[in-house]
């Protein structure tokens, strides 16, 4: 499709509030590195709109636009994960307004329909987005962006081995390690004690919730002698619509901070709060990781999981086989810790590659090379 192309890189905000962190950084380094540079944040709700206006402000050439679509929701808290308009009609309204933008970045598979069914001139770049990611890595959308964007050599190569050309996979670290636009953690709890961080997958195939999740939440209550915050994947609650009710119960007792919905949920508030991880699979453990402490793991399902690939996490901490276990394991999770720190920082190494904040530098020169 023929159009004039004026100097400026557009970023998509289309998707989930979880997707944001893997993003903004890469604006912020792009708009240090290139403060003339027009830049255009695309958004499709009032709540990633006002995130992203408090912290751009001043922020080089950076503007904020509403996409076809957008969603005005007042009665959400700030940061509320939001329903979001329908993402490949919003994209295709989207498509005049970027056929002049030489570059767009995303951080989800679904805007590479775009390049993928029309032949654009636009140059999409795609970052990779989770920690430890199981996704479709091969999938030939992914083929349509000018670049790939991953973390770690282990991604690049993967995708590699799936057909992928070697000089379309840039590897830059992890980008979400150098988000600063966390949730204080100070406020969570009046008390001092050590912070348990209790997050169940949302697969019940892969999750302790079914079984064990409510009287783990009991336990480590009744024990009195520990903070815990209660995180699960955001998903977790539309298979189990119960679990608000389940929430709702928890409210004023101490010693407990429970959330569902906001962005503190997938901003790294969370994982850097707490002084133990408690889980099963879910693969925020990778990023509580980025700083090495206790973990303690829930097989609750009775999973044969030494051998087993998808549970090579679970090497990090105690793997606990009943809840009678349960408050044992955490007791002498700090004890046992420095047993487990070398793999800790060897798994973390291996999943996300440099977390020292730089990836967000390097992927801008990604986008720089866009542009050129």
């Amino acid at each position: 499709m023929a159009g004039v192309m004026t100097r400026k890189v557009a970023f998509l905000f289309l998707g989930e509030t979880l997707l944001i962190p893997h993003l903004y950084p890469i604006v912020e380094a792009l708009a240090a590195a290139e403060p003339t540079l027009p830049i255009e944040l695309w958004v499709s709700t009032s709540v990633h709109e006002t995130l992203l206006a408090r912290w751009s402000r001043g922020l080089g050439q950076v503007t904020i636009r509403r996409a076809p679509g957008f969603r005005a929701l007042p009665g959400y808290v700030e940061g509320d994960n939001p329903p979001l308009p329908p993402k490949l009609p919003t994209l295709f309204r989207l498509l005049p307004h970027l056929l002049g933008t030489p570059v767009v970045v995303c951080a989800e598979q679904t805007s590479l329909w775009l390049p993928a069914t029309l032949p654009l001139r636009t140059r999409f770049i795609d970052t990779f987005h989770g920690a430890g990611s199981m996704m479709a890595r091969g999938h030939w959308r992914r083929r349509a962006g000018w670049r790939t964007l991953v973390a770690a050599e282990r991604d690049r190569q993967a995708l590699i081995d799936g057909g992928d050309a070697p000089e379309r996979i840039v590897t830059t670290g992890y980008v979400k390690a150098a988000f600063r636009q966390r949730t204080p953690a100070a406020r969570l709890f009046a008390d001092p004690r050590p912070v348990i961080l209790y997050t169940p997958h949302w697969q019940a195939h892969r999750s302790s919730w079914w079984r064990w999740g409510p009287e783990v939440v009991e336990r480590i209550l009744a024990d009195g002698r520990y903070n815990l915050i209660f995180a699960p994947h955001q998903r977790l609650v539309e298979r189990v619509p119960e679990l608000r009710g389940f929430v709702a119960g928890l409210a004023g007792r101490a010693g407990v901070h429970a959330d569902l919905d906001s962005f503190a949920m997938v901003d790294g508030s969370y994982t850097a709060a707490a002084d133990l991880y408690l889980g099963d699979t879910s693969s925020q453990v990778v990023e509580y990781m980025m700083r090495p402490r206790p973990c303690v793991f829930l097989n609750a399902l009775g999973a044969d999981w030494v051998d087993d690939p998808s549970y090579a996490m679970w090497g990090a901490g105690a793997v606990v086989d009943s809840l009678d276990a349960l408050i044992p394991a955490i007791d002498a999770a700090p004890v046992l810790h420095p047993g487990y720190r070398d793999f800790q920082t060897r798994f973390v190494e291996t999943a996300l590659g440099d977390v020292s904040g730089g990836a967000p530098a390097r992927a801008a020169q990604a986008v720089l090379a866009a542009l050129r």
